[in-house]
């Protein structure tokens, strides 16, 4: 299955979906971008026939981030920003796994809808930065996201410079999950692929839900949440099938 519009694709091919960016030069973030990211989700929101989600970028480039000439001529205000961050949101918890496929650069936007993915690869010559402060504006919610995965001292030099990090500086602070020669990243994305499978869906989303939480709530408040969420996993199918390969049962 192939679904295409003007700046994204989705393809489905058994288990695995890809998702590429495209469109303008620079795969810059747009409002029709938006849209049309809009209706793959939508799509993939109710996708039986996917386990995994791969996002990539057209032409050697993930995105360059916000493509400003939207903005000429017109008063800026926050909707666009918001409805850009319920996207990336809507990544983020996807009943399906995924994996951010980076080769050159993923700035601004596409920064964040790379920490968003469950599992980053990217090649060599890939770079990331957050330069909108040094632009005027915010680098909406990497300021949430990306001090958990580097530390706050890091993530305030980050997204306070704009400095532009290589792929292997990502990889040491754990941002990267897996870095790839130039032209391997076909290698890197059956790694990651092949690491997350097989997917339950419902353990997945679980999983995640309290890795999130691990930052915000007390450990007794922890430990209740985790049963909570421990006893709608083991009533589903996947833990019931696990159960019964170990009993020798079909």
């Amino acid at each position: 299955m192939t679904q295409r519009s003007e700046s994204a694709t989705l393809e489905v091919r058994r288990r695995v979906a890809t998702l590429t960016l495209g469109g303008r030069p620079g795969n810059r973030i747009h409002p029709g971008l938006i849209d049309d990211l809009g209706r793959v989700l939508d799509r993939l929101e109710d996708a039986p026939d996917a386990e995994v989600l791969v996002v990539r970028g057209a032409g050697g480039v993930f995105t360059e981030g916000i493509d400003f000439a939207d903005f000429a001529g017109g008063n800026p205000d926050v909707h666009g920003f918001h409805r850009w961050e319920r996207v990336v949101t809507r990544v983020e918890r996807l009943p399906m796994a995924t994996v951010a496929a980076v080769d050159g650069p993923a700035m601004g936007g596409g920064f964040q809808l790379v920490l968003a993915c469950d599992l980053r690869v990217g090649t060599a010559r890939s770079t990331f930065a957050l330069p909108e402060v040094k632009q005027g504006f915010l680098p909406g919610m990497a300021t949430f996201r990306l001090a958990k995965w580097v530390g706050l001292g890091v993530a305030r030099r980050w997204v306070l410079t704009g400095e532009v990090v290589g792929a292997s500086e990502l990889a040491e602070r754990g941002v990267l999950d897996r870095v790839v020669p130039d032209g391997a990243l076909e290698d890197g994305v059956a790694w990651a692929v092949a690491a997350l499978g097989p997917v339950n869906r419902v353990a997945l989303q679980l999983a995640r839900r309290l890795l999130d939480e691990s930052f915000a709530v007390s450990l007794e408040d922890g430990v209740g949440h985790l049963l909570a969420c421990q006893a709608r996993a083991i009533a589903q199918e996947p833990f019931l099938r696990t159960l019964r390969k170990a009993k020798g049962s079909p």
